[in-house]
């Protein structure tokens, strides 16, 4: 589907980790007032309020609107709101005029606090996956093994790739080099994966100001526009027979593409969720960027590294930057989109992808263009 016509007019991150007695929501608000400050508009231009709540409940459009001092025409929380899910949502808000210019605030002390999945409390924990990142992950890159003979030099290749792309980024977590060798010589954390194939629990908050492209034509930065969405929802989850792979995800790739009328061909980099290494294996491949079973050598080879064909998670990602539900990936994208990502900074990048999903259950993908 097309991008209805919006813009991100401005963008905000607290990455402070740790900061002595704030909550979710702090993170929140000192993101939503850097994005403000990005979009040089104040708080009374701002008619819609969509939020993305932690999984500690914190957070919400009550809370924010609160905080901020807002009165918007339409507000809404979303439970699993990663960034492009909200996005779309305040496209559609727009698209139906029921808003003219959205805040987006996501927010989370989740490393301070125990992790937002210390509550993790549904069914999975009773069949033993008291980890839902690293035993999930284990058990599809064991599938993922079946199924292309891969190695676990494939998933180290992921590891390394993005903590090459994190050096060069002075906001990102873990920044130190890898080697493959490196790599290998970790123990096992849930075999096959191991410590550095798992995102760590990071605190952060994220916020961006969407409105239409018009309006955005008066902001002070290059405008960078929504030009394709897609989702889709998985929901028998483990009735799925291919609940450990993300093949669903291609047809969700090809629909954002044509939204925006272009080709996997056309698009400069990628950013893809990334909680696991195994998740970007499965992604570029379901997307439709790499053979499957091929995204391993594919990275290894350095085709996603800087100068590669299709640069990939530019800014460490989750493994290596911090842990933001995809939502630090499209302030990455909307940095490269204006050229102001300094050293690692993909030359003459026009045009980029997210891709994110829910584990096996929900998937989206956006396509983003800078105009001239």
């Amino acid at each position: 589907m097309q991008g209805h016509g919006v813009a991100i007019a401005g963008i905000g991150c607290a990455t402070r980790q740790g900061q002595p007695g704030w909550r979710a929501e702090d993170y929140a608000l000192a993101a939503a007032r850097e994005a403000l400050a990005d979009a040089a508009i104040g708080k009374d231009a701002i008619d819609g309020l969509i939020t993305c709540k932690a999984l500690s409940g914190a957070g919400g459009d009550i809370v924010m609107g609160r905080l901020l001092g807002l009165n918007p025409s339409y507000s809404a929380t979303l439970d699993y709101g990663t960034c492009n899910f909200s996005i779309h949502l305040a496209a559609m808000v727009i698209a139906a005029g029921l808003a003219e210019t959205v805040l987006l605030t996501y927010g989370t002390d989740q490393g301070s606090n125990g992790g937002d999945f210390a509550r993790y409390g549904n069914h999975e924990i009773h069949h033993g996956m008291v980890d839902p990142i690293g035993t999930m992950a284990a058990m599809m890159f064991r599938r993922y093994q079946h199924l292309y003979g891969a190695s676990e030099a494939d998933l180290g290749a992921v590891v390394v790739a993005q903590r090459k792309w994190a050096s060069l980024n002075p906001d990102a977590v873990h920044r130190d080099p890898i080697t493959i060798d490196d790599y290998l010589e970790e123990p096992h954390y849930i075999a096959p994966v191991r410590r550095s194939d798992i995102a760590g629990f990071h605190d952060g908050g994220a916020a961006m100001v969407i409105t239409s492209v018009e309006r955005a034509r008066d902001m002070p930065h290059v405008l960078v526009r929504l030009a394709g969405k897609a989702q889709t929802a998985q929901l028998r989850n483990v009735q799925n027979e291919d609940n450990l792979e993300r093949r669903w995800m291609r047809g969700v790739a090809d629909r954002a593409l044509a939204g925006a009328g272009v080709l996997h061909k056309d698009i400069d980099l990628l950013m893809v969720q990334d909680p696991a290494s195994v998740w970007v294996l499965q992604m570029i491949e379901a997307l439709g960027f790499a053979d499957p079973g091929g995204g391993g050598a594919m990275i290894a080879a350095g085709e996603t590294a800087l100068g590669g064909r299709l640069p990939l998670n530019t800014s460490g990602g989750h493994l290596s930057e911090r842990y933001m539900w995809g939502w630090f990936h499209i302030v990455e994208i909307i940095r490269q989109l204006r050229g102001a990502c300094g050293p690692r900074q993909v030359n003459g990048a026009r045009l980029a992808m997210h891709a994110s999903t829910m584990v096996a259950q929900k998937g989206s993908a956006s396509v983003f263009e800078a105009m001239a």
